[in-house]
C-alpha cells in the first residue's frame, strides 16, 4: 500500500510536486525556497516573506489582498519559516476550496495558482525598492516576533542550546534574524535580496488535493517561470570528536529553572541508523510513556516537563524539561542515566512495540493534513534522497533492540544548558 503518492515534475527553476488525494474538500499550494542559512543575510532573508505577503502590484494592500482571499470562499494564506539542519526555509501556503465541491464553478485552482504567482513574481515594487511603509511596518512586527522568542523562557531556552552547541556553525543562526539587525534593513536592501532569492534559492511547489495532475502542470508551466539554477548544498557536518561537555549556567528573573540538554547523534535523516535512532528517541524522550516522562517527571517529580526531540538535519537530539533550581543536579543525573540505560539497552520488547506503534500513528496523522503531507516529502527535498513513507514505516518496524543499542553508542552529550532565577545564585 502507498501512503501518499507524489508526482514530481521539473518545471522552469523549480519543481513541482502534486499529490492527487480525495482526503480533503480543499486545494492546499505551498511554495518552499530553501537557501543555506548565512549570518549575513538571515534577518533580510526572514524579512522577506512577511512583506511579500501583506501586498504586491495588483493587491496594493493588506485590506485589498486579505478582501480578495475573502472572495474566494475564504481562502486561507499564510507565510512561515523554518530551519531545516543548516538551510533556511521560506514556505508561503494558500488554502482554498475545490469547485468540484462547489455548485459554482469559478476556476479556483487557476486562481489560486494566479494568486501565488502574483505574491512571488509581482511585488509592490517602484524604482528597485519595496513600498516604505509596508516595509517599516514589518519590521515593526518583525522585531516584536524576535522578541517573543526571548520572552517565551521555554522557546528562548531552547534557542540558547543551539546557540551555545553550534557555536561558529551555521545552526547556530535563530530563524527570525537578529533584532539588532532589523533596523538597518531598507526598502532598497530587501528588493535587492528578493532578486537574489529568486534567482539562486532552490524552489519548489507542492499541489494537494484532489486535482488533475495534467492540468496543475499546464496552469504552473504558464504562471510560473523562474531562471534555471544550481541548489547550493552545505556540505554535511562531520562526526564532532568527543569532547569534553560544554557547561553554561544563565541568570534571569525565572520563577522555573529550564534545563536543555544537547547531545549529539552523528545520524542524519535517511541515514541506515536513522529510522531505529527515530525509536531510540521515542523510548527515551519523545513521548509520554518514555523513560524521560516516566523517570525524571513522575517518579522523581523533579521536572513540570521532561522530552527529547531531534534535529533530523543535523544529527542533534535536544532535552527539554522545566525544573525547580534546587533540583539541577539531581535532573541532569536523571537524565544522564536514561541515556546510559538506552546504551546498555536498558528497555523492554513492550516498549519497542508501543514506540513503534505510537510513532506509526504520529506519521499517519500527520499526513491527515495537506501541511503534514508536505512537510514530510519535503525532509526530501532537504536532503537531496527520495525516502517514501512506506519505506520510512517498514524501515522504523524493523529496528530491532540491538540496532537501537548500536545508535545508542553513536550518541555523545554535547552541552548541558541551564537558564536559573537569581534566588539559586544568592
Amino acid at each position: 500500500m502507498t501512503v501518499i503518492s507524489e508526482s514530481v515534475k521539473e518545471m522552469e527553476g523549480y519543481n513541482l510536486h502534486i499529490v492527487k488525494t480525495e482526503k480533503f474538500k480543499t486545494n492546499t499550494l505551498v511554495w518552499k525556497m530553501k537557501a543555506p542559512i548565512s549570518k549575513e543575510e538571515v534577518t533580510l532573508r526572514a524579512l522577506l516573506p512577511y512583506v511579500l505577503q501583506s501586498s504586491s502590484k495588483k493587491y496594493s494592500s493588506s485590506t485589498k489582498l486579505r478582501a480578495f482571499l475573502d472572495e474566494l470562499y475564504g481562502a486561507n494564506f499564510y507565510v512561515d519559516l523554518a530551519k531545516k539542519g543548516d538551510y533556511h526555509v521560506i514556505s508561503f501556503a494558500l488554502e482554498i476550496a475545490n469547485e468540484k465541491f462547489l455548485s459554482d464553478k469559478t476556476p479556483l485552482l487557476r486562481i489560486g495558482m494566479e494568486f501565488l504567482a502574483e505574491i512571488l513574481t509581482n511585488p509592490n515594487v517602484a524604482n528597485n525598492a519595496f513600498e516604505q511603509d509596508t516595509v517599516e511596518k514589518e519590521k515593526r512586527t518583525h522585531k516584536q516576533r524576535i522578541q517573543s522568542n526571548y520572552d517565551d523562557k521555554m522557546k528562548y531556552s531552547s534557542t540558547r542550546l543551539v546557540e551555545e552547541m553550534c557555536k561558529g556553525e551555521r545552526y547556530a543562526l535563530h530563524v527570525h534574524g537578529e533584532m539588532d539587525e532589523v533596523a538597518g534593513i531598507t526598502a532598497q536592501s530587501l528588493f535587492s535580496y528578493y532578486k537574489k532569492a529568486f534567482s539562486e534559492d532552490e524552489l519548489d511547489l507542492y499541489v494537494i488535493g484532489d486535482v488533475s495532475e495534467d492540468e496543475v502542470a499546464a496552469i504552473a508551466h504558464e504562471k510560473i517561470k523562474f531562471s534555471p539554477r544550481q541548489p547550493k548544498l552545505v556540505e554535511r557536518s562531520e562526526a564532532v570528536a568527543e569532547r569534553e561537555v560544554k557547561t553554561i549556567n544563565e541568570v534571569q528573573d525565572v520563577k522555573q529553572g529550564k534545563l536543555n540538554i544537547g547531545f549529539r547523534t552523528n545520524i542524519f535523516y535517511g541515514d541506515e541508523d536513522y529510522y531505529a535512532l527515530q525509536v531510540l528517541n521515542g523510548i527515551y524522550g519523545g513521548f509520554s510513556h518514555s523513560k524521560l516522562f516516566i523517570n525524571v517527571r513522575e517518579k522523581a517529580s523533579l521536572a513540570y516537563y521532561a522530552a527529547s526531540r531531534l534535529e533530523s538535519h543535523k544529527g542533534l537530539m535536544m532535552v527539554m524539561s522545566g525544573i525547580e533550581h534546587r533540583n539541577y543536579e539531581q535532573a541532569v543525573a536523571i537524565i544522564n542515566e536514561q541515556m546510559a540505560a538506552m546504551k546498555k539497552g536498558d528497555f523492554s520488547e513492550q516498549e519497542l512495540a508501543q514506540t513503534k506503534a505510537v510513532i506509526r500513528n504520529q506519521l499517519l496523522e500527520t499526513i491527515d493534513t495537506a501541511r503534514g503531507i508536505v512537510e514530510i516529502l519535503y525532509h526530501n527535498v532537504v536532503s537531496h534522497q527520495n525516502i517514501t513513507l512506506d519505506h520510512w514505516l517498514e524501515q522504523m518496524e524493523r529496528a530491532t533492540k540491538e540496532d537501537i543499542v548500536k545508535v545508542a553508542q553513536k550518541i555523545q552529550l554535547d552541552t548541558v544548558y541551564f537558564l536559573t532565577g537569581q534566588e539559586a545564585v544568592q
